[in-house]
């Protein structure tokens, strides 16, 4: 077996955007920096979600910014209070990316792309005197408390001062995260809470078991926009938004169902399935639309007089034969009722490796304020390996970004040879005397 290499400062395991600012602030407060990585290099994931457009972060009021992190808006927001909107603004200008605010108030790079900004980041942590270590796979520890990782020239062991883990959740395992930290956490008896998939798609039951063949052949991709989705949560409370989803083969995904995928997942879990109700038609009457309906159609189908009177054909025209029998779709007021109130009923979460992002993770009561394990004095957490969970919107990324310069920041103070054994504790923070 290879030797035990020692190694001063902070090493962080894991490379997206949380591992990363673990480093970057962990350097610049004077820790010797190994950042480890299973890929074959950093961000793989943040290069990924930036494909459509990076969205960095939200420009919505603080109050408002902090309410989408639901149960865990307490925790968070005391990780955003120290790196805000406005921060994560003026530090990616210092890479000399400039941001602006989209229509919706997300923000955004000028030029929407991901990759600058990694680069000039990566750059920057080089030159910073960061180390990396690429196809470094972590393995836990072993018996004498040395890190452990896979390697191409055999197995790899790390005795380090402090130790940030920034793994990430169970979503997108091509890509990095795919939890394998879990159960070698769980061996050392560290409370998790067990990975769900969030922003994910669901499965519906239709009429029959699904989507008809017919139905699914011809709309699947397609999105339907305007509408109006409303839920109950776990607790019966309704919920109400407008936006756009998409269809998929087998059911509904797209950024309206992403940002009730928590309350639908829930849901589903207490009582078996979810229902939503579609209103297909925004701001129109549903007795207007009763009367319209009923007007002679003449010679004209079924399907010319819905997009004729009441504007509705291509996936919406698809949705309302999914419902209506032949019969029901005879009657004018049933067919402007369905059409303000569609049912469709979810079976199931799509599964977590198909998942935007990941809930559940180290439990809080784990760690204590500065992200440090309770029971593993000098490892800390970072990111989305903990147990929070929010919409798409830039709130994933900025609760990312805000945990790991909380984690770098604490493991430099743990790792300074001036840390007193009394700091050992969580009464204070953990590094330098006060």
């Amino acid at each position: 077996m290879n030797p035990i290499e020692p190694q001063r400062g902070v090493t962080i395991i894991g490379g997206g955007p949380a591992g990363l600012m673990a480093a970057e602030v962990a350097r610049a407060a004077g820790a010797e920096v190994q950042l480890y990585d299973g890929l074959g290099s950093v961000g793989r994931k943040f290069l990924v979600a930036g494909k459509g457009g990076l969205n960095l972060t939200h420009s919505e009021n603080t109050d408002a910014f902090v309410a989408r992190y639901g149960e865990r808006r307490c925790e968070v927001g005391r990780w955003l209070r120290q790196f805000d909107a406005a921060a994560v603004r003026e530090w990616a200008r210092g890479l000399g990316v400039e941001t602006f605010v989209g229509s919706s108030g997300r923000v955004f790079p000028l030029d929407l792309k991901a990759a600058p900004l990694l680069r000039g980041w990566v750059r920057r942590l080089h030159a910073s005197g960061v180390g990396f270590h690429m196809r470094h796979r972590w393995l836990g520890w072993d018996d004498t408390g040395a890190v452990r990782f896979a390697h191409a020239d055999g197995e790899r062991r790390v005795r380090a001062d402090a130790v940030v883990l920034a793994l990430g959740g169970g979503s997108w395992p091509v890509l990095g995260s795919d939890a394998a930290w879990v159960p070698l956490l769980g061996d050392r008896g560290v409370a998790i809470a067990p990975l769900k998939p969030a922003n994910c798609g669901f499965d519906v039951s239709g009429a029959n078991t699904g989507w008809s063949e017919h139905f699914a052949r011809r709309h699947a991709g397609h999105p339907v926009k305007p509408v109006i989705v409303e839920c109950s949560d776990a607790t019966g409370r309704r919920i109400q938004r407008q936006g756009e989803f998409v269809v998929t083969a087998s059911g509904v995904e797209g950024s309206l169902i992403y940002a009730l995928s928590a309350p639908l997942r829930d849901a589903i879990a207490v009582h078996g399935t979810a229902e939503i109700r579609l209103d297909l038609v925004p701001g129109r009457d549903a007795q207007r639309l009763a009367r319209d309906l009923a007007q002679p159609r003449g010679r004209r189908s079924l399907s010319e007089h819905l997009r004729r009177h009441v504007g509705i054909d291509g996936v919406k025209a698809g949705l309302l034969y999914e419902v209506l029998s032949k019969p029901q779709l005879q009657d004018a007021d049933r067919v402007a009722a369905t059409l303000k109130s569609l049912p469709l009923t979810l079976l199931r979460p799509r599964p977590i490796d198909e998942a935007i992002s990941s809930a559940g993770g180290v439990r809080f009561d784990a760690l204590d304020e500065y992200l440090m394990l309770k029971d593993m004095p000098g490892v800390f957490c970072a990111g989305e390996m903990i147990d929070w969970e929010a919409p798409t919107g830039g709130y994933l990324l900025a609760a990312c970004f805000a945990s790991g310069r909380i984690a770098g920041g604490s493991a430099a103070r743990w790792s300074s040879p001036t840390r007193t054994p009394q700091q050992s504790t969580t009464t204070s923070p953990p590094g330098r005397s006060r």
